[in-house]
């Protein structure tokens, strides 16, 4: 009788079905307790027994409360269950008890507003994965960005060059969504997307907010299918709507001409097969040298490409062994220091430019940055994108990963590439009229610094 009692009075106080180091300890404790009531069954001074019972009666209750209190206040994290890994690997204390209190009143309380809408409600998992792009939001970086699984099997397509799409580069600066460039005889060209344009809308939708890889979704579809760009363009008042026809990319790498003793190459990105076609152009350049020849670097509307294609290009104006780009890690490991490999194919007396504007990214502000710190070329044009981050992709699950930047590009002289871009030497304004009329102000600049 009294262990039946007993034990039906100590389940409520023992805190019923959670089971961890505290009701293990309350447990064991009621255990003993139980015990010593036990062998005062047996005890011969019934009135020193019966006063002893009183009292480890009321000890267990007292202890059994006590432990309920406590565990109603234990921390967040062990309320939530469920969820594997919970715990903090980080030396640093970090806070995470706002966290779990936010995660427990969304499961004590949230209720789906409209719950007649096709939106499922989110899944624990998705909660995760909300609070992991949260977290990579949170560095403020456009160029860092945490893929869910559908967006990761985009991402992977697009850097394999399996995409449909409208061909032009975008990115991110003052947190405004901007066309870096459009590729040279693509939709988005031919419809008359111009370097340096604002994207305001997407179809219905307002960029404002929106990360650099969501616009791309967005923008990229199937061959023959549309998409309408809201665009504002300096110079223009009032917004411009184009609605682009998606096609197949085929983004041309190079081409070449001669204009009276000066050799113009025009590369427009920094593909894999680059460096072979440059070589081509640099051959031909050679073999058909004039009196007193001259070259031009085209960069203008390049958005970049393989780090690997501007040290080859860069390699052909430099002696071995100068510097090229560093890439900066900020201290959490050394830099590397990207160096010629001394093709050095030109004379140094060589008179050359580099045409560059707003966008020339990446790559291109590499060799171009590289070739002005050197004093090999002049830069003329405008300011350059700025694009001097370099980011890693890593493999986050089986089905989600994260593109996060992982070091910064210096010029040889150490400037960021990232903080402004590069500034010419030379610079030119191209307005509107310039180019209804189809001049070349820039090119025209070069071919008179170079006389």
């Amino acid at each position: 009788r009294h262990k039946n009692k007993l034990w039906q009075g100590w389940i409520p106080f023992g805190v019923q079905p959670y089971f961890n180091h505290r009701t293990i300890t309350s447990s064991l404790t009621c255990l003993f307790f139980f015990e010593i009531l036990v062998s005062m069954e047996n005890s011969s001074d019934q009135k020193k027994s019966s006063n002893l019972k009183i009292f480890v009666i009321t000890a267990v209750i007292f202890f059994s409360a006590g432990t309920f209190i406590g565990f109603g206040n234990r921390p967040e994290v062990s309320k939530v269950y469920g969820l594997e890994n919970k715990e903090n690997p980080l030396e640093e204390k970090i806070d995470f008890s706002h966290f779990w209190k936010v995660w427990n009143l969304i499961e004590e309380k949230y209720v789906m507003p409209n719950p007649k809408l096709e939106t499922k409600p989110a899944t624990p998992q998705d909660k995760v994965y909300g609070a992991i792009k949260g977290l990579v939001d949170s560095l403020k970086d456009p160029n860092s960005v945490f893929f869910l699984p559908p967006e990761a099997e985009i991402f992977e397509n697009e850097i394999s060059g399996n995409f449909e799409g409208v061909g032009m580069e975008v990115g991110i600066r003052d947190e405004v969504l901007i066309v870096i460039s459009p590729l040279k005889g693509t939709p988005a060209e031919l419809a008359g997307v111009k370097a340096e344009d604002k994207i305001f809308q997407i179809d219905e939708q307002l960029t404002a907010g929106m990360s650099v890889d969501e616009a791309v979704s967005l923008i990229r579809g199937k061959q023959g299918t549309s998409v309408t760009l809201t665009l504002i363009r300096e110079g223009v008042e009032d917004p411009i709507k184009i609605k682009i026809t998606r096609g197949s990319i085929a983004i041309p790498t190079i081409d070449s001409k001669w204009i009276e003793d000066t050799f113009v190459i025009s590369l427009y990105n920094f593909s894999a097969n680059a460096t072979d076609l440059f070589r081509g152009e640099i051959r031909k350049f050679i073999e058909q040298k004039k009196k007193n020849s001259k070259l031009i670097l085209d960069l203008r509307g390049n958005p970049g490409g393989f780090l690997e294609a501007s040290v080859e290009i860069a390699s052909w104006f430099l002696p071995a062994g100068k510097v090229i780009v560093t890439e900066d890690f900020a201290g959490k490991r050394e830099e590397i220091i990207h160096r010629s490999k001394g093709y050095d194919a030109f004379p140094k007396n060589l008179k050359m430019a580099i045409l560059i504007n707003g966008g020339s990214a990446s790559a291109s502000e590499i060799v171009a940055g590289a070739l002005q710190d050197h004093k090999i070329a002049k830069l003329v044009g405008s300011q350059s994108f700025g694009k001097g981050s370099v980011q890693e992709l890593i493999q986050v699950s089986s089905d989600t990963s994260v593109k996060i930047t992982v070091a910064r590009w210096l010029t040889p002289l150490g400037h960021s590439i990232s903080v402004e871009g590069l500034t010419p030497d030379y610079k030119v304004e191209v307005k509107e009229e310039d180019i209804k009329e189809e001049k070349d102000i820039v090119l025209e600049k070069a071919l008179e610094v170079l006389k």
